[in-house]
């Protein structure tokens, strides 16, 4: 059984699900993830598209789907238990669920650590009790895990393999059908509907501010994997900038891109590792966000920066994170100076991540607790 509750989620899973299916062929996945997941070769029982959202208010919202989902697995780890549970991130279901798995006696590897070390730093006693293994993708989580005695390995970044861009800037712009003499603004609103519906308004309307700067402007959305373009319709239907709208090549389209706006998140790292200059807006329900404030423990919000323990990219939160202050950084990292100095700095978020090769150091992790009379 998988669990990856968000887009990210859904990414690292579906890696990981081929390097196993390379290594133990006969083995089968089933639980929650998105398309991606499916594509490598899930049953997905529920979609993560889902399960994708952020914030006490927001969760509250969703709470039924969210119940269900969690009744449907609690059920099947009771009276049909896997031969190991695998967690990816989502630390408020992921944990809850890994103590019904204790109960079954199934094992729990936890891939992709909760930034517990960012907030609520308690819970490490918990994963203690409930975790057979904790695998980190970023160095930095090991000493704090072996600290609490947890068993934790540190894999590698999957990003490391997956950001690689072989197009340089214009042949990425004129992939998607854009003129690379004129510059390119990424819009970057989220993978979550309810960070959509919160984020995507503000966006748009520090694009419309720019297109009446800089009418020569071209600007270009992804959209993410969890989706629709319905639900980005509404906002859409109201925005008079033209807007490319792509679900292709992402990494391509960052390269193409001379500077990015982008919700926090693990998005971040993807633009800094292509190395676009970005400026990252973070912004919640002002209860949610309260709550956050009194508990978060870290310095940056962005992960490129928390990588590069260093504030490689500009950060608006909240109240800062207006449509004319988003406007304005983003003007300013269209300055050729200011472009190219960033991108020096965002180098450093790849030096930091290591090589590559995580899905593979996590497909013989999974043989190693798997029962031994599996070949």
């Amino acid at each position: 059984m998988i669990v990856a509750g968000e887009a990210s989620g859904d990414i690292y899973g579906a890696g990981l699900i081929r390097a196993v299916a390379a290594e133990i062929p006969e083995i089968t996945f089933f639980g929650i993830g998105g398309p991606r997941m499916r594509e490598a070769g899930c049953e997905t029982l529920v979609d993560s598209a889902d399960m994708a959202v952020v914030g006490l208010v927001e969760v509250l919202k969703h709470f039924d789907v969210i119940a269900a989902a969690f009744l449907k697995l609690k059920k099947i780890l009771l009276n049909d238990p896997p031969e190991l549970l695998i967690l990816i991130d989502y630390p408020g279901f992921n944990l809850r669920l890994a103590k019904v798995a204790k109960r079954a006696g199934v094992k729990v590897l936890y891939y992709i650590s909760p930034q517990i070390w960012a907030w609520r730093q308690g819970r490490v006693h918990k994963i203690k009790r409930l975790v057979d293994r904790m695998t980190v993708i970023l160095p930095f989580e090991v000493p704090f895990y072996e600290k609490a005695g947890v068993p934790v390995s540190f894999v590698g970044h999957p990003l490391a393999d997956l950001v690689q861009v072989r197009l340089n800037k214009e042949q990425a712009a004129v992939s998607f059908g854009l003129d690379p003499s004129r510059p390119v603004v990424g819009l970057f609103p989220g993978s979550r509907r309810s960070e959509v519906s919160r984020l995507l308004p503000t966006i748009l309307e520090a694009a419309h501010l720019l297109h009446q700067r800089f009418p020569n402007l071209q600007f270009v959305l992804p959209l993410a994997s969890t989706l629709s373009h319905d639900d980005l319709a509404p906002w859409l239907a109201v925005c008079h900038v033209p807007i490319t709208i792509t679900r292709e090549r992402i990494h391509d389209l960052i390269r193409g891109c001379d500077a990015v706006v982008s919700v926090s998140g693990t998005v971040t790292l993807e633009v800094a590792l292509v190395g676009t200059p970005l400026v990252i807006i973070y912004k919640l329900s002002p209860l949610t966000y309260q709550l956050a404030k009194r508990l978060v423990k870290v310095e940056h919000i962005g992960l490129c920066n928390i990588v590069a323990g260093a504030s490689v990219a500009p950060e608006l939160i909240q109240d800062d994170a207006s449509p004319q202050r988003i406007a304005a950084e983003i003007q300013r990292l269209l300055e050729d100076q200011v472009n190219n100095a960033v991108r020096a700095r965002l180098s450093r978020v790849r030096e930091c991540l290591g090589g590559g090769g995580a899905d593979q150091r996590m497909a013989k992790i999974i043989r190693d607790l798997l029962p031994k009379e599996m070949p």
